[in-house]
């Protein structure tokens, strides 16, 4: 069996396609500014049509193309490249022997949760998971198509922004262990009747799965019934992470330390202490999460204790950076990948416990797909600014403007009609020894936000 990710008679086979010469590939990508030498460029039809590119990603090194139209150049002819992509997607999924899979979804947390279960993964050896949040139509297929034929355990995180979106995923990867975060009020306005129909969304990843499957599921949140009943009706068993007394994973409690917090929890009746460099509160429910997950994989309970003290905030959720400015400096919390009023009232609550040597700031601009009630919504994150004893709010979009409307005089820093506009404002209030948190929908341009402070700094 030859070493190499994919030859091209497998990918003839698996996608019913047509060789025009062999070749060999050891990666796959659909786009040219990050291929490497040796990978499967895939072209697929996009804002252009990715046959556009073959001939660059040729010239970069590509070992070959999958296309639906004739190339110069080594390539596999198939009716469909998106098609294709899928197929190979199955056929990487059937390939290694004894493979276990865990697929992971929910309102909050899932990129998180997936990439620290991929961390004690990685530990263990032979793992896969995941690449940043490639949880769609598209990246769940290309992320089976780089899993390598010895592949012993993978993760995979699956998302939706509609009903029926999340069950040919779950088909696509036939999890043996399915973790659901939560479910909260997230592309709301995609569903008529609200939450109930995000509950049952998040629930189709019970459809890939068969009898002697586990599902993992947040028993704090208020639709874990509902999740729980799909997943026994799919004769699917269901363990618990929470805070509550009955839990296979219980948090305790949780104290912050040098490098993030220490979690003391019960681990199917045992007691572990353990720490995490994270400094969310809601980090103690994704530590357990990912605990129960690695040990349904099979993962040695060191190796992911050792993964969670190593696995530090991902960029947009969490990471952390200190700006040089003159008298000292202030630490930026960039939480600008997305947001909705669940993730708000988590990271609000960290930065009210949280000790810091000047003001409380936060930034937010507009979350979005909340549907009907979003202005309600918006405008009810005042409450959760007042009790983390926010210093100062600026706020950015229509949608914030509700919350600028019922913020105390006191606690207003700025608002601006858009981020941009926002960030001038928020770079010239900041001082020495305040911590700015800035969240928001990544449509909303948060992250325009955090990149105006970073580039502020030493003034």
């Amino acid at each position: 069996m030859s070493d190499a990710l994919w030859t091209s008679a497998e990918i003839e086979t698996a996608c019913a396609g047509l060789v025009s010469a062999p070749f060999t590939a050891s990666g796959v990508s659909i786009d040219t500014r990050t291929i490497e030498p040796g990978d499967l460029f895939v072209a697929l039809a996009g804002v252009r049509d990715g046959h556009e590119f073959v001939a660059q990603a040729l010239a970069k090194g590509a070992a070959g193309a999958l296309v639906s139209q004739n190339v110069a150049g080594p390539h596999v002819k198939v009716a469909d490249v998106f098609a294709g992509l899928q197929a190979l997607g199955r056929a990487a999924r059937a390939r290694p022997s004894n493979l276990k899979c865990a697929a992971v979804t929910g309102s909050v947390g899932k990129t998180s949760v997936t990439q620290a279960i991929a961390a004690g993964l990685m530990l263990a050896g032979q793992g896969h998971g995941s690449v940043k949040s490639y949880n769609n139509h598209i990246g769940v297929p290309l992320t089976l198509a780089r899993m390598a034929r010895d592949t012993r355990r993978a993760v995979f995180e699956i998302g939706m922004n509609h009903a029926d979106e999340i069950t040919p995923l779950s088909q696509m990867v036939r999890p043996d262990v399915a973790v659901i975060t939560n479910v909260g009020p997230v592309h709301i306005e995609n569903f008529p009747d609200g939450e109930p129909g995000v509950a049952r969304a998040k629930a189709e990843i019970f459809d890939g799965m068969g009898p002697g499957g586990l599902a993992i599921l947040n028993a704090d949140n208020r639709w874990f019934s509902l999740l729980a009943e799909a997943a026994q009706a799919r004769g699917v068993s269901v363990v618990r992470f929470g805070s509550q007394s009955g839990c296979e994973g219980r948090v305790l409690d949780m104290a912050p330390d040098a490098t993030g917090q220490v979690i003391r929890a019960e681990l199917y009746g045992r007691v572990l202490r353990f720490p995490i460099a994270q400094t969310g509160d809601h980090w103690g429910l994704n530590a357990l999460a990912v605990l129960l997950a690695n040990s349904a994989l099979g993962v040695d309970e060191a190796m992911t204790l050792h993964a969670l003290a190593g696995f530090a905030p991902l960029a947009g959720r969490g990471a952390e950076h200190r700006v040089t400015i003159d008298g000292g400096g202030f630490v930026v919390v960039d939480e600008s990948f997305n947001a909705n009023p669940v993730s708000m009232e988590a990271v609000i609550n960290t930065l009210g416990a949280r000790v810091v040597g000047g003001r409380r700031i936060v930034a937010l601009t507009d979350m979005l797909e909340l549907g009907p009630d979003s202005l309600a919504m918006h405008a009810g994150l005042a409450s959760s600014l007042a009790k983390a004893r926010i210093d100062k709010v600026f706020c950015a979009g229509p949608m914030m403007q509700a919350l600028w409307d019922v913020l105390p005089a006191d606690q207003r820093g700025g608002y601006a009609p858009d981020a941009d506009k926002l960030a001038g404002k928020l770079n010239e209030a900041v001082r020495p020894g305040d911590v700015v948190l800035v969240k928001g929908s990544k449509g909303s341009k948060a992250s325009r936000i955090v990149e105006a402070l970073l580039s502020g700094g030493i003034r």
